[in-house]
């Protein structure tokens, strides 16, 4: 079969045979053989962007990749430079690179003609580098003099510490474990976030001067009211540390746990092995996580009373000399109310622990915990089921029973609000405005999942929209609302700034025309604080099929899980991150594809000089030659040029 014969492989078409009708006349003013309308350069958000809930510059980064938007200092790495690109959004580009099930590769606009960008293995590629170079975040600049207490130590907190420091403020983060990270450290296995990465990337905040104080918890340990007193604005970040039980009879059972606690027992190297048989509910990544660990784990002959899971996990104990006892596998069921194929967690998960011998049992609901005579859980009383939206419907007469020894409820999570009870909406959370003000207290914010239980990513974005808020409320002008689009956009005033290319200034005298102005910034349009790019103003006639670069991954197998903590990703090449950064389409953004140049009929299109050019000024129109064809904007690839002026 050749490639064209292949429909994976074939391009796309602007126009189709016999595609002539004509456009709406308020989108094409055409006289005869001309217009009115000229092409001007429009920057939007790429999809990629606005799918991204931490607000990645992925378009921008991927630039740096395929070496059109060059380091802006004589030896520096690219890597380097795109790390610090990926860092104003995201100081953790290789914990992300790992976890994150990357909601921008569903949103990139490449899907219409192949395969989405490997926007997840260069931002890991680029945090490895990162780690393995020693390279730094930037330094803050001079003190405000304002303090900033950060409540939680995770993702959350971290990245609102982040972003409060590099805008001066000082920073004092409380942690009530003993060591930072919350979720990718305490609710992650160390084979999906290697403990020395996640060292790495932490300790680059603290070096910024962030302070921070652990095993001390905020309302028990400190009362509220102290760190009201001695902070000028306080930022929640304490995360959804309480698991949920089955909401079924039974549930209380004592070897029924949540699958935070297990998670959390086993990351503090307290759990170290398990029972024969477990089912674990959820269909989400902590239902993953727990199954695949509980595998790993295995359980150990002869284990005494005082090791059964419950005992340590609730803290009673811990396991001590699980390391020199003969283990065996373990069974495990992982069930979900949802079909398999639309369980929440990441498809990649999902396979791999199905490879791992993980039993998945989709489209199932719990009825009930069954007892033995003392009490325990011996198994779990299911049947099928349906659902409707987030609600399941039993089938009737489809009930089974499975035998456990050991039933992990993985089905959400909760704040533990003891001693802050004054900042409790009554559910177990922080209740916040758009911009992440707590509601009905002063100089309070939150973020991450004590406001809403979602994605590692997603708390990042919430410390970086607080740490604005809170900047600006300090700073005497307050936000109300956020942009339409919030996320870390391109500024070329910024991009000119850093290429010795700023305007001149302006006097404020009356002018006729800048066309002649060097104080103005011609021909350009920002619309991405309110519009995304989507892929039918693009021109993807131009890309061929390209096949995009996986990253290896170690495959284990249901025969060799027991023991197994090595990580399952292995990283790109140099060569292959590059080829990635070539395979992005730069939605929203010239890239230099010198189609607009090559196809004017009217050479109107042309270059801009060497010592002129920038990230979006690459060219330039002579309006004096356009006639407003339109033939431009129709090659552009990227969807860069809109015909307007002149309406």
């Amino acid at each position: 079969m050749n490639d064209m014969a292949d429909k994976t492989k074939i391009t796309n078409r602007r126009f189709k045979d016999g595609d002539n009708a004509p456009r709406p006349l308020q989108e094409k003013i055409f006289l005869a053989d001309a217009s009115y309308k000229c092409p001007t350069y429009v920057h939007r958000t790429p999809p990629c962007q606005g799918s991204c809930p931490s607000g990645h510059d992925i378009r921008g980064w991927l630039s740096i990749a395929r070496g059109i938007d060059k380091p802006p200092v004589e030896g520096m790495t690219w890597q380097e430079y795109a790390f610090q690109r990926m860092a104003e959004a995201n100081p953790f580009p290789a914990t992300m690179g790992r976890v994150c099930p990357a909601p921008c590769e569903d949103g990139c606009n490449r899907n219409e003609v192949d395969d989405f960008v490997g926007i997840n293995a260069v931002e890991q590629y680029v945090g490895d580098y990162a780690i393995e170079n020693k390279l730094t975040l930037p330094e803050p600049p001079a003190d405000t003099g304002k303090k900033i207490a950060v409540i939680g130590g995770g993702p959350a907190g971290l990245s609102a510490a982040f972003h409060l420091r590099r805008r001066g403020h000082g920073v004092t983060v409380f942690e009530e474990h003993d060591e930072l990270g919350g979720m990718m450290r305490y609710g992650i296995p160390s084979y999906r976030t290697p403990r020395e990465m996640i060292d790495a990337e932490i300790q680059r905040i603290l070096d910024m001067g962030v302070e921070a104080k652990t095993g001390i918890r905020v309302g028990t340990d400190i009362p509220l009211e102290q760190v009201e007193k001695d902070f000028d604005a306080v930022f929640w970040a304490i995360g959804a540390q309480t698991g949920r039980p089955l909401p079924v009879p039974g549930a209380d059972a004592e070897n029924c746990l949540t699958g935070v606690d297990f998670l959390e027992a086993f990351n503090k190297g307290k759990l170290q092995h398990t029972t024969e048989r477990i089912i674990v509910v959820g269909g989400g990544d902590t239902s993953v996580d727990v199954a695949s660990v509980a595998r790993r784990i295995g359980a150990i002959e002869n284990a005494r009373e005082n090791d059964r899971p419950e005992y340590v996990i609730l803290g009673h104990t811990a396991h001590d000399v699980a390391g020199t006892m003969r283990r065996n596998g373990v069974d495990v069921v992982l069930t979900s109310l949802f079909p398999i194929d639309e369980m929440t967690a990441a498809e990649r998960e999902r396979e791999d622990a199905k490879r791992e011998g993980v039993d998945l049992r989709g489209g199932v609901m719990p009825l009930e915990v069954l007892l033995d005579s003392d009490g325990r859980a011996r198994g779990l009383k299911l049947c099928e089921c349906t659902m409707t939206g987030n609600t399941p419907v039993p089938i009737e007469g489809t009930e089974f029973e499975i035998e456990c020894d050991l039933v992990v409820s993985a089905i959400g999570q909760m704040g533990d609000m003891k001693g802050l009870e004054a900042i409790d909406n009554g559910h177990g959370f922080i209740a916040t405005d758009p911009v992440y003000k707590v509601k009905n207290h002063e100089k309070h914010y939150a973020g991450g999942d004590i406001i809403r239980p979602h994605l590692l990513t997603t708390a990042i974005g919430h410390g970086a929209i607080a740490a604005e808020s809170i900047d600006h409320a300090l700073a005497g002008h307050p936000d109300e609302k956020r942009p339409k689009v919030d996320v870390f956009h391109f500024d070329l005033l910024a991009e000119l700034h850093q290429r010795h290319l700023d305007p001149a200034e302006y006097d404020h005298t009356p002018t006729r025309g800048t066309a002649d102005g060097e104080f103005a910034v011609h021909n350009y349009e920002d619309r991405g604080n309110t519009q995304i790019i989507p892929h039918k103003e693009l021109f993807l006639g131009h890309f061929p099929y390209d096949e995009r670069s996986r990253r290896n991954e170690i495959h284990i197998s249901a025969d060799d899980v027991l023991g197994n903590f090595e990580e399952r990703i292995e990283n790109l090449t140099e060569e292959q991150a590059i080829h990635e950064g070539e395979r992005c389409m730069s939605c929203g953004m010239c890239f230099e594809c010198d189609n607009c140049v090559i196809y004017c009929p009217q050479d109107a299109i042309f270059r801009v000089k060497k010592d002129k050019h920038a990230i979006g000024r690459y060219v330039d129109t002579d309006y004096s030659k356009c006639i407003g064809c339109h033939i431009c904007e129709d090659v552009c690839p990227s969807g860069y040029i809109q015909m307007g002026l002149g309406e």
